[in-house]
């Protein structure tokens, strides 16, 4: 076989590691050439010092868009100056004298009283002597502070100027070291931002001096006549909004009262029949029927633990409140599940629709669970389907996010094969996507039903009876015996219903 003696045909031309460096860099790439040897040349810490980070300080991090840098160093040099400035020109002393200020006033009016008295022969005399001698002496008390704050100038402007300096040594002497890192990470990702750009200048010089003026200004200066306290606004504007809201939820209410009343008719229905096979179906049904489930799913040891479980609710007295509680979580994770995994599934080859959900979910979970009662019980009333509804808001996210995160999860490789083999959409989704997504999806199931259950002291408190009323009684009248009885049960169910989820998605 003959032999090639062609020579090798060079790559394409790359750019070197010195051209980069000036791209990267864009000002003394001779420098950081220069520092960036130095520091690779060794695995431990060396000493490499950046003048323009001592001085610029933040600015010099934030227009290399090191601004994870740049923000704390700006807060600390911004009080370090500070402190500088209200050693130098700070009216140290400005709230000790309002202090004196209001004191004085203060004894003004007790030596009117006092004269008023001596003129009365009152018997009340000695007293008014006694607060205006304390008042007096509370006045020497404070001018002696003010005294002592005065002498404190010169030692919080030098507290200032060495913390200032050793701010600005730690920027310097970690510049370039923490500069090589973000160029190592450039290096392999140019979507990094390099910094140095017109933008990023201009940006970390502007912030940086606005804060540092903000800064002196208020703390240094009082404010200088500003009020940086408080929010420059008007009350009206929330009134205003106050208005807008009742009459927004007036109209929402008259106009739709219909669709609202077929919303808590389809939860009471649904709630109605759990009531009748957990409340009313005899106890020793429902516990075999518990326990079997749970031995089914968990084993024999998940067995026992439902089984005792269920002997505490039973022993102690909180069975029927148990059965309602697990009525109203059953009603309430229900909805959520039956509406979150379709939903999730549609969300997760969806990605716009899913980018306009998102936003909603993430509201529905930060915001306080006590504030959404406010509208829900202004549309359903209160009672049992108001706080299905709470429940259903604050427990059914985590099912939809977790069932778009199994969905996707599914490998595309597997999904191409089947759709080669002819799969049909509903086979796909149905044989090969929900299967393989199925860990994710119970994991999204069992969230929504802890998060469901955790709402049943909130729910009690707009009618929802259960549990959660014996431990809101509890902490009305401090019985705490109750409340931890009742919390004990709460915690049982929780975990009985764990069991069964777990044991269900391991198997």
């Amino acid at each position: 076989m003959p032999v090639s003696n062609a020579v090798p045909v060079a790559s394409p031309t790359s750019e070197s590691r010195t051209g980069l460096l000036t791209q990267f860099v864009a000002s003394n790439p001779q420098y950081y050439q220069n520092a960036f040897a130095k520091i690779g040349a060794h695995t431990g810490w060396v000493w490499c010092f950046n003048w323009v980070a001592f001085l610029l300080g933040p600015i010099w991090y934030g227009m290399r868009g090191l601004w994870k840098w740049g923000l704390p160093f700006t807060i600390m040099e911004t009080f370090a100056i500070v402190q500088i400035v209200r050693g130098l020109w700070g009216d140290l002393s400005r709230e000790a004298v309002s202090r004196i200020a209001d004191i004085e006033n203060t004894l003004e009016l007790r030596q009117r009283q006092l004269a008023a008295a001596i003129e009365k022969n009152s018997d009340k005399v000695e007293v008014i002597k006694n607060w205006i001698v304390v008042l007096q002496g509370e006045i020497d008390k404070i001018r002696q502070d003010i005294i002592v704050q005065q002498e404190s100038a010169i030692w919080i402007t030098l507290s200032g100027v060495l913390l200032l300096l050793a701010i600005k040594t730690a920027q310097g002497a970690y510049a370039n070291r923490i500069l090589e890192q973000r160029f190592s990470e450039w290096l392999s990702d140019r979507a990094i931002n390099a910094g140095m750009t017109i933008t990023a200048v201009v940006t970390s010089v502007i912030f940086v001096l606005f804060i540092y003026s903000i800064g002196i200004l208020h703390y240094g200066f009082g404010g200088a006549g500003i009020d940086f306290n408080h929010f420059p606004t008007d009350s009206a504007y929330r009134i205003q909004a106050i208005a807008w809201i009742v009459l927004f939820f007036d109209w929402l209410t008259e106009s739709s009262s219909g669709v609202f009343y077929f919303i808590s008719y389809a939860i009471r229905t649904c709630l109605d029949y759990l009531e009748l096979l957990f409340v009313q179906t005899p106890w020793l049904i429902v516990a075999g029927f518990i326990i079997l489930l749970t031995g089914l799913t968990a084993g024999w040891r998940g067995a026992l633990f439902a089984a005792a479980s269920l002997t505490f609710m039973g022993v102690f007295e909180f069975w029927e409140k148990a059965m309602t509680t697990l009525a109203l979580l059953g009603t309430a994770a229900c909805i959520s599940i039956s509406i979150g995994i379709p939903l999730g599934v549609f969300c997760a080859r969806r990605e716009r629709f899913y980018n306009v959900i998102r936003p909603i979910m993430d509201f529905m979970q930060t915001m306080p669970s006590f504030v959404f009662m406010i509208p829900v019980i202004a549309l359903f009333s209160v009672g049992k389907p108001a706080a299905i509804v709470i429940t259903m808001i604050f427990g059914g996210t985590p099912v939809v996010r977790l069932t778009v995160l199994g969905m996707r999860g599914v490998p595309d490789s597997i999904r191409e094969a089947a759709i080669a083999y002819g799969a049909s959409k509903w086979y796909l989704l149905t044989k090969v996507d929900l299967p393989l997504a199925a860990p994710s999806i119970f994991a999204g199931i069992n969230q929504t039903i802890m998060l469901s259950l955790a709402m049943v002291v909130v729910a009690s408190l707009i009618g929802a009876k259960g549990l959660g009323e014996d431990v809101l009684e509890a902490l009305q009248y401090a019985n705490v015996g109750q409340g931890i009885l009742a919390g004990f049960a709460i915690l049982f169910c929780a975990m009985i219903l764990n069991r069964i989820i777990q044991g269900e998605r391991k198997r």
